[in-house]
């Protein structure tokens, strides 16, 4: 059984008609009948895809023929599905058909998978913030793979809790505050290391992303006590591990710092064995910790270790993997685990062209390679140019593969949270300066400025509550609603804004978002003008 999310369009238009009608439904619509029914590879699949959408680019159309590849073949009647709602809930059901297409269907409505409805309004609350995080994908059709997902899916849709991720670090909750945290690693000593997950390293502060505020106060307390961190948690995403050391503690019996015998420890991971013997061998000035940036590491898909082949595999081999993948490339690596070069669709058309008889030495061509900690704004160009780039660690050995698909993700998630609190301000703005006079909005700015205020843009977005709490202001709204609740969800869009304008590497979470969407549901209801 495995677990899938299909949204319901880009502003949940479909979802009335999927509930009700009991399907799963994907958009799509100059594709036919027989473009999906009669396609059995993802290949097809592309092919149709091209055909019905000719002005699109390679790029695109790869995306939308392996969400249709899904949709139409890899998910099986039994999978669950969960169908995001603009309630902010959720709903969750079972498939029970193979794909259909409908032609007399409305638009949107042709694509469609047969589903049991097992639960229509579920609290988005109720999953945990990991499986939150992953149901964040921009895209229309994808699985949920990670975390047990399917299992913990299932326990929800039977009303119970969110059982967790099978592999939770209990003792992690435990941590609640620094203190604790400096007692566990001291009573531990350099033999024993703690590792965390920078996700639940972070939360022993009280925060969830690594914005240079909360970076820095960690980073004081950390030197205070004499800790590091191996590899640094300004580095990798939420979910890669670290362990904490006594990093100025002096050497032991053997002469050796703590960090030098946790590069060389059998118990500690590879990446943090590896990460620990460079930071061993770093000079003085590089040593220390560096602000946060947007690094390389910092995408999910840099951490994992790709599909690839190996010197003496065949030509054959290769194909084979990215056919079945539905891969573009795949790296060639030498017995140690270094990149000797990458075997694409273009690199084989060259090579067969060549030597019909061309083997994988032939068809290997150079590879792009970026190091775990470059700054990954200096490859996007890179990236957007050849589709990808292989990603090596600290012994340059292959470790990630970032495509140009994994970009469009990262980016589009970030983008959504600007998005959203722009309109918010926008229909905020329209609202007031349609209803209030223009000496009421002034009247909250400090009178050596309000003669620069001409309509409610010029005012912040903090502005706008003291302007709001006024009882005449309020009532020339005409708003039928509690103004207490609605002031206090405009105050915790001001500090979600407020925060959302500090860098952090880490992605704002879907639950994170839920009271800003709920403020601009609540806004849009109240002034429907698009």
């Amino acid at each position: 059984m495995r677990a899938w999310v299909v949204r319901a369009g880009e502003n949940g238009e479909r979802e009335r008609a999927a509930l009700e009608e009991g399907v799963l439904a994907v958009g799509w619509d100059r594709l036919r009948s027989g473009d999906l029914g009669g396609a059995t590879t993802r290949d097809a699949i592309k092919a149709a895809v091209a055909a019905a959408y000719p002005d699109e680019g390679p790029y695109t159309i790869g995306n939308w023929a392996g969400q249709l590849y899904r949709f139409a073949r890899e998910m099986q009647p039994g999978d669950l599905v969960v169908l995001p709602l603009k309630s902010l809930r959720v709903a969750i059901g079972r498939v029970r058909g193979d794909y259909e297409y409908r032609a007399d269907a409305p638009d949107g409505m042709r694509h469609v998978r047969r589903v049991e409805w097992l639960v229509k309004g579920l609290d988005r609350q109720m999953f945990q913030s990991d499986l939150l995080d992953s149901m964040g994908s921009l895209l229309t059709v994808f699985e949920l793979s990670r975390f047990g997902a399917a299992e913990r899916v299932a326990a929800l849709a039977e009303g119970k809790p969110d059982p967790g991720r099978p592999d939770a670090d209990e003792f992690a909750a435990t941590l609640t505050e620094p203190a604790e945290l400096y007692e566990e690693v001291r009573r531990r000593g350099a033999e024993e290391p703690l590792a965390l997950s920078i996700r639940d390293f972070l939360a022993v502060w009280g925060v969830q992303r690594r914005h240079p505020a909360a970076t820095e106060q960690i980073m004081n307390d950390l030197e205070a006590r004499g800790l590091v961190t191996v590899p640094p948690f300004t580095e990798g995403t939420l979910d890669s591990q670290i362990a904490i050391l006594a990093g100025g503690a002096e050497p032991d019996e053997s002469g050796t710092s703590a960090v030098t015998r946790l590069s060389g420890s059998p118990v500690q991971s590879p990446a943090v064995q590896s990460a620990a013997h460079a930071a061993g061998h770093l000079p003085e000035d590089e040593a220390e910790v560096e602000t946060v940036a947007y690094r390389v590491s910092n995408l999910a898909s840099a951490n994992r270790m790709p599909e690839c082949v190996r010197l003496g595999d065949s030509l054959q081999t290769a194909i084979t993997l990215m056919v079945l993948r539905g891969y573009s490339q795949l790296p060639v690596l030498d017995p140690d685990g270094r990149l000797r070069g990458v075997v694409s669709w273009e690199s084989i058309g060259r090579a067969r062209m060549a030597d019909p008889d061309a083997g994988l030495d032939a068809a290997t061509a150079r590879g792009q390679e970026a190091d775990r900690s470059d700054d990954l704004l200096d490859w996007i160009g890179a990236i957007q140019q050849s589709g990808y780039v292989v990603v090596r660690d600290h012994e340059h050995k292959v470790c990630g593969l970032i495509t140009a698909a994994d970009l469009t993700v990262q980016f589009g998630t970030r983008v959504r949270p600007f998005v959203l609190v722009e309109e918010i301000e926008q229909r905020l703005r329209r609202v007031v300066d349609r209803c209030l006079p223009l000496d009421r909005i002034r009247a909250v700015v400090p009178k050596g400025l309000a003669a620069k205020v001409r309509s409610a843009a010029d005012l912040s977005f903090g502005a706008y509550k003291h302007l709001l709490k006024v009882p005449e202001n309020w009532a020339a709204l005409g708003w039928s609603i509690d103004q207490e609740h609605f002031l206090t969800a405009l105050e915790e869009c001001r500090n979600f804004r407020n925060d959302l304008m500090h860098f952090s590497p880490d992605p704002v979470t879907d639950e994170q978002l839920v009271p800003a969407q709920g403020l601009l549901e609540l806004l849009r209801s109240l002034d429907p003008q698009v």
